[in-house]
C-alpha cells in the first residue's frame, strides 16, 4: 500500500540533457533542449512503485535562462509540493546556469520537501551519454528518507544549492563544493551521506515576491576586479539603471583601488553591493578591525553568481515592503 505522498514529479526545462546530435559520436556540436522530458523519463527503469509525472516548463539552452523561466519554474515547484501526494521534484536543466538556479529556488522556496536539480554534459544522443544516469540519481535522491530543500545532482555527487559551482567546461563530473564539501553520493542507487544535510537559512522570500512582469525585477551586474580595473565600469551600471552591483573581488575580498570610492558612491545613490571573491573556494573574512574594503558588504561564501542572485532577491523582497 503506498503512502498518501508517494508521486515524483518531474520538470523538464531543457539544456544538454535534452540535447541531441547528428553523430552519437559528437559530444559538443549538439543542439541542447531538443528532446522533451517525457521521452528523457521513458528511457529511465524507475523503481517499482513510485507513480510519475513529467511537465515541460522550458524547453531552452540555460546559457539562456532568463527570468520569467525562473519564475515560471518555481511557482509550478511550489505548486507540486503543496500538492499531498507529492513526495518530491526531480528537475532537469542546462549546466551553464545551473548553480544560478538552484540557489535561486532555494533562496525563494526553501522547501521542506525535495527538490532535486539534475543535468549533462553530454547530449542524450551521446553514445556514452551521461543523463540517464544523472537523472536516475536525481530520483534516488529525490526519494531518500532525509532529503529535502534544493540540491544538485550529477556525476553520482549531491551538492547543496548553497554551496554548488560548475567548475569545469567539459568532464563529466564538473560540478564541486567549495570547501563545505558534497553532502553525499549515490553509489548504486544508494546515498552514502558525508555531512548533515543543510538547514534552511531564514524564512523562504515566496513566490509572492517575484513579479509576473520579469521587466520589474532588478537589475543586477557583475563587476570584476582586476589588474587596470577601470572604475567606468561601474558607472555605466549606474547610469543604466541597474539596482546592484555584485563584486568579484580578488583574494580575500579586496577590492582595487579605482573601483572603491565609486563603489561608495554607487551604494550612495541607492545601489546595493556585495563584495565577492573571484577565488573558487573559500569564504571572504573581513578583519576584526575595519579595512579600506570592510564598509562594502561581504558576501560571505557566496560566489559572484550566487551573490548577484542574493541581490536580485535581496530587492525583490525589499519592493515589496520585507525587511532588507
Amino acid at each position: 500500500m503506498q503512502s498518501a505522498a508517494s508521486t515524483l514529479v518531474v520538470l523538464g526545462t531543457g539544456g544538454t540533457i535534452a540535447g541531441s546530435a547528428e553523430s552519437a559520436d559528437d559530444n559538443v556540436s549538439y543542439r541542447s533542449a531538443t528532446l522533451p522530458v517525457a521521452t528523457l523519463v521513458a528511457t529511465l527503469d524507475l523503481p517499482a512503485g513510485l507513480p510519475i509525472e513529467s511537465e515541460q516548463v522550458a524547453q531552452l539552452d540555460s546559457k539562456d535562462m532568463d527570468f520569467a523561466t525562473w519564475r515560471r519554474l518555481a511557482v509550478r515547484i511550489a505548486a507540486h509540493l503543496a500538492r499531498p501526494d507529492v513526495i518530491a521534484v526531480v528537475v532537469t536543466h542546462g549546466t551553464d546556469t545551473l548553480e544560478e538556479t538552484a540557489y535561486f529556488l532555494q533562496r525563494v522556496l526553501s522547501p521542506a520537501k525535495p527538490v532535486v536539480l539534475t543535468a549533462a554534459m553530454r547530449p542524450a544522443t551521446s553514445r556514452l551519454a551521461d543523463g540517464p544516469q544523472n537523472l536516475a540519481d536525481a530520483i534516488a535522491v529525490a526519494t531518500a528518507p532525509d532529503s529535502h530543500g534544493v540540491t544538485v545532482v550529477i556525476a553520482g555527487t549531491v551538492h547543496s544549492a548553497l554551496d554548488v559551482r560548475k567548475v569545469h567546461p567539459y568532464r563529466l563530473d564538473a560540478f564541486g563544493s567549495g570547501d563545505a564539501g558534497p553532502i553525499a553520493r549515490v553509489e548504486e542507487g544508494r546515498l552514502r551521506v558525508l555531512r548533515r544535510w543543510p538547514d534552511a537559512a531564514g524564512a523562504p522570500s515566496g513566490i509572492g515576491v517575484l513579479p509576473e512582469d520579469t521587466s520589474a525585477w532588478p537589475r543586477v551586474g557583475i563587476v570584476t576586479s582586476g589588474a587596470g580595473a577601470d572604475a567606468r565600469s561601474v558607472g555605466a551600471l549606474v547610469d543604466a539603471g541597474f539596482t546592484g552591483i555584485a563584486v568579484a573581488a580578488t583574494g580575500n575580498g579586496r577590492i582595487h583601488s579605482s573601483l572603491e570610492a565609486p563603489l561608495r558612491d554607487a551604494m550612495a545613490r541607492g545601489c546595493a553591493v556585495l563584495r565577492s571573491t573571484r577565488c573558487l573556494d573559500g569564504t571572504v573574512i573581513d578583519a576584526a578591525a575595519a579595512s579600506a574594503d570592510d564598509d562594502l558588504p561581504s558576501a560571505g561564501a557566496l560566489t559572484p553568481q550566487q551573490a548577484r542572485v542574493e541581490l536580485i532577491v535581496r530587492l525583490l523582497e525589499r519592493s515589496r515592503g520585507a525587511p532588507p
